[in-house]
């Protein structure tokens, strides 16, 4: 998550993008197995020798990324005191339909600097587009047209006397249910399942506030699981009836659990600024979960930026050293490369058949070679946009940025 925010399936649709047709759906947070995996029909065969603005739209400040379903962009901003919602025409970037609505409130003194959000990354499934917005408002829309079809009001939920970001989890798709936790620091939280069609609520559990983690869908032994963080701990729900199945201490003294957990099929990897970056097994014994710490990184913590898997490496950015890029060893928590530092504040990670890219808050884009013994420089852009804290989107040999106050298409030349 960027400082803001479940295998979803999808059906991919044929595009017309100028110079290439691609088959893209990015339809929420991290993409379409919310794992920051690219599917190879949307990566370039080679990467270009630069990248230049073939559209931009103006929208507005928030950290909440652009997601992309049937030929459509969906952006989630802030024009203060509002935030809008807008559908923009992937391959021309004519603007389609646009709503606003109000979301008045004040920031935390001691996060002032920040914007007011969003924060939470749009889903869009079966024709409706749902939004989570920093005040806890849940909306369903109609993709096609932008009519309102339901709406939930958890605004009440959320006191910023201590909480700096607001609401930040991205809605999930789970079994069918649309999953959202929402909450603070003060009055504790809800981790709550709805009905996608309707808004009923089919389950909720209550209990500590959330950190700004989005939640994450995973299999165990045939039992499907919501995992994600609270502010102080690290939680598994069964996903079908909310009970909470097992949960272990993760504190941080500014709460401020930021990173996707993450599911390598033996072990659940974790990650905070202060709690560094942590495996564990989950195991069952009749009905009764645990959670096993099996490796603790102290040194390759992560802040805001979540990593991503592939061959059994966890690719990140830590947050020591002014930021230095890392490859860990799922398995074992020890380090197989990284980088010297200053990399960034932060970096969105999104993982190619055969490279990692890393797009840091200053618009540089660094591609990596999937390389489990060195780091292996691809290529390094600067994508000369303002400073981006959300995920990019890569179609082709394009890239979708939304940077601070707009949504950008990128070609590549």
């Amino acid at each position: 998550m960027t400082r803001s925010a479940a295998a979803i399936v999808v059906t991919g649709v044929l595009l017309g993008i100028g110079h290439s047709v691609v088959a893209q759906e990015w339809p929420q947070w991290r993409g379409p197995g919310r794992d920051g995996a690219v599917l190879a029909a949307n990566t370039p065969a080679a990467w270009p020798e630069s990248f230049t603005p073939q559209w931009r739209v103006e929208t507005g400040e928030g950290y909440s990324s652009p997601v992309v379903s049937g030929g459509r962009v969906f952006v989630h901003s802030r024009r203060d005191p509002q935030e809008i919602v807008t559908a923009i025409d992937l391959a021309s970037g004519k603007v389609i339909w646009q709503q606003t609505q109000a979301a008045t409130y004040e920031k935390n003194q001691y996060a002032v600097r920040m914007g007011k959000g969003p924060n939470a990354t749009p889903l869009v499934s079966g024709g409706r587009l749902f939004t989570l917005g920093a005040t806890a408002l849940l909306t369903a829309w109609d993709a096609p047209t932008g009519k309102r079809l339901w709406q939930h009001d958890f605004s009440n939920m959320v006191n910023l006397s201590k909480l700096f970001c607001g609401t930040a989890a991205s809605p999930l798709l789970a079994g069918g249910l649309l999953i959202v936790q929402v909450g603070s620091d003060v009055g504790g939280g809800m981790i709550a399942a709805f009905d996608p069609a309707t808004g009923a609520k089919r389950w909720e559990w209550k209990g500590a506030g959330p950190g700004y983690a989005s939640p994450n869908a995973i299999e165990v032994a045939g039992v499907r699981q919501i995992v994600t963080l609270t502010n102080q701990s690290v939680l598994g729900l069964d996903a079908g009836t909310g009970r909470e199945l097992w949960s272990v201490p993760f504190p941080d003294e500014w709460h401020e659990n930021i990173v996707t957990p993450i599911w390598t099929g033996t072990h659940l990897i974790v990650s905070g600024t202060r709690q560094g970056t942590q495996g564990y097994t989950l195991t069952r014994t009749g009905t009764t979960w645990q959670a096993r710490q099996q490796w603790k990184n102290t040194q390759a913590s992560m802040y805001t930026s979540t990593p991503v898997l592939a061959d059994g490496v966890l690719y990140g950015l830590s947050d020591k050293r002014k930021g230095y890029f890392v490859a860990i060893d799922a398995a074992t928590g020890a380090v197989k490369w990284q980088t010297e530092g200053r990399e960034g504040a932060n970096a969105t990670v999104v993982l190619t058949a055969s490279h990692v890219l890393y797009l840091t808050e200053s618009a540089d884009l660094t591609v990596v070679r999937r390389d489990t013994g060195r780091f292996a420089l691809e290529r390094k852009y600067d994508l000369g946009t303002s400073e981006t804290w959300t995920m990019p989107v890569v179609i082709g040999r394009d890239l979708l940025i939304k940077d601070a106050t707009s949504v950008v298409r990128l070609a590549g030349r």
